[in-house]
């Protein structure tokens, strides 16, 4: 018998896996500015790890709202990306670590987008507007990080093919 049985429950289920996707990424924020050598990616990484904590915040709410305990569901997605940039990380000379985290940057981000447009449609179905709202406020700041990703990241590459 399934455990997951209504669209309600496969809803709070994945918003469980979307608060380990957060939390998991703000791990990696923090270790991804230790990591940088240029100054303003590690303030971007800075920035997006304090946005990370809001997001944590309103998927909190968010349980709170359905009155739910908040339950961490396995995120293996995120899991993999973040196993594969340690691994390039090591791999790379380390005037190229800036680009892969800019690569793995985008990369999370899009798989990010992806969640919260899949939660925003279930919550919609749900017909609450307030939930809808948060779920908006974080999808809204991951395009954002993508966006400026994805410049820091043309840049980037344009500075190591120009040296």
């Amino acid at each position: 018998m399934a455990s997951i049985e209504t669209p309600r429950e496969l809803f709070v289920h994945k918003l469980g896996a979307a608060l380990t996707m957060e939390e998991t990424i703000l791990e990696m924020l923090e270790n991804l500015q230790e990591e940088a050598s240029d100054s303003k990616l590690q303030r971007d990484l800075q920035q997006h790890h304090r946005e990370t904590q809001q997001h944590v915040a309103n998927l909190q709410q968010i349980f709170q709202a359905l009155g739910v305990e908040p339950e961490k569901q396995s995120c293996p997605a995120i899991d993999g990306l973040e196993k594969e940039g340690k691994q390039m990380i090591k791999e790379v000379d380390d005037s190229l670590v800036d680009s892969v985290i800019l690569g793995g940057v985008i990369e999370t981000e899009h798989h990010e987008i992806a969640v919260y447009d899949g939660l925003i449609i279930k919550a919609e179905q749900m017909d609450d507007q307030d939930i809808v709202a948060l779920l908006h406020e974080n999808l809204e700041q991951e395009e954002g990080a993508l966006d400026k990703a994805v410049k820091a990241s043309e840049q980037s590459a344009k500075q190591l093919v120009s040296s």
